[in-house]
């Protein structure tokens, strides 16, 4: 086994998403030289991140003000608040041992269960509180080495392939194949953060990532172009969560935290019908003015330097002309499309960064 149970009773989408997290949290490490998280979602990541400092404005945002913020607690805030409503019941994975700071960032928060390789005492008896004594706690074994053969048995048949062991490094990215050719050290790292939260995504898949956090998922859709519309309307919820009204909004003292996450992307989305609106506001101190869509279209202009990888080839151009509405500056992806000199093209008119060459990442 590649981990021992210190509490709770795992269930299958436990188990799967456990074992896929830690591996996504392992290789960031690996690769970053950073302590890394992942927030893991019904067998794909919500998000997942390295331990990038905050800024005020993150602080605020994530609700981080004065709390102490070790390494790996800072790892798994950012990884929890790419996108919080999706991470709601999550299963955590952070790569270094689970300290107290790590363990009360996570106290709060509605989650089934966290692996890592080893946790402090006062970290294990914070946990062990959660969910009335059956929270999840696995201890990773860090020294555990997988079979490279993988076995599946799905209505009767038992199929196998070898295990996807391809090792992502900031070498990955040396064929840059557009007219600009400078990645920065951020932009490597939030690439390599990229296509390691893929390969750990259902496929098609594709991510977004920028300040060392995957900000937009687009997971198991059958058009990689829907995959990039779906992660970019994450990305969009993501940044306007530090839209000045977004953080003006003055909740009722009796709001709970992911009522407040939740009542916050409400705001930023404003689709709600009558009858929503009105139980919707009674959680504010005050009505809140609305954000119009063209205070919307302001604020994401001044949205840059987001990278976007993909786990196979973009067969047109339109994934790219969607990208560049997100602030997309980088780009990875495989290549070996009939129509790359198109979507080369396309970077170039957006003035982007791309690299090819690698490996194709679909996981299923």
């Amino acid at each position: 086994m590649p981990f021992d149970v210190l509490n709770g009773t795992p269930g299958y989408i436990n188990l799967l998403d456990a074992v896929n997290a830690w591996q996504l949290a392992s290789e960031l490490r690996f690769a970053t030289g950073l302590p890394a998280a992942a927030s893991f979602k019904h067998v794909s990541p919500a998000g997942a991140a390295v331990a990038v400092p905050l800024s005020a404005t993150e602080a605020v945002v994530y609700d981080a003000v004065d709390k102490q913020l070790t390494p790996v607690a800072l790892a798994y805030l950012r990884a929890r608040n790419a996108d919080p409503m999706c991470s709601f019941g999550d299963f955590a994975a952070v790569s270094d041992v689970v300290d107290e700071a790590t363990a009360l960032i996570l106290k709060p928060e509605v989650s089934d269960g966290i692996i890592a390789p080893g946790f402090t005492p006062e970290a294990l008896a914070i946990l062990k509180t959660k969910k009335n004594g059956s929270f999840i706690i696995l201890q990773a074994k860090p020294g555990y080495t997988a079979p490279s053969m993988e076995f599946r048995e799905v209505y009767g048949m038992m199929m196998a392939q070898r295990r996807n062991d391809a090792v992502i490094t900031n070498d990955s990215l040396s064929k840059i194949v557009t007219k600009q050719a400078t990645l920065t050290d951020d932009a490597k790292r939030d690439l390599v953060i990229a296509l390691i939260a893929l390969k750990y995504t259902q496929s098609n898949s594709v991510a977004y990532a920028r300040d060392g956090m995957a900000v937009g998922i687009g997971a198991g859709q059958q058009s990689r172009v829907d995959c990039v519309k779906l992660a970019g309307r994450k990305v969009s919820t993501w940044y306007l969560r530090q839209h000045p009204k977004v953080q003006g909004l003055k909740f009722k003292a009796e709001v709970k935290k992911q009522a407040k996450v939740n009542a916050r992307v409400r705001y930023i989305e404003g689709d709600m019908t009558t009858t929503e609106y009105a139980e919707w506001v009674t959680q504010f101190e005050e009505v809140p003015a609305p954000l119009t869509e063209t205070e919307k279209v302001e604020f994401l202009a001044t949205l840059k330097g987001v990278s976007l990888a993909s786990d196979a080839f973009f067969p047109f151009r339109d994934s790219l002309d969607f990208a560049a509405k997100y602030g997309v500056t980088y780009v990875a992806q495989p290549g070996g499309s009939v129509q790359d000199e198109v979507v080369t093209k396309a970077a170039d008119e957006y003035n982007m960064v791309m690299a090819h060459g690698v490996p194709r990442l679909f996981h299923h």
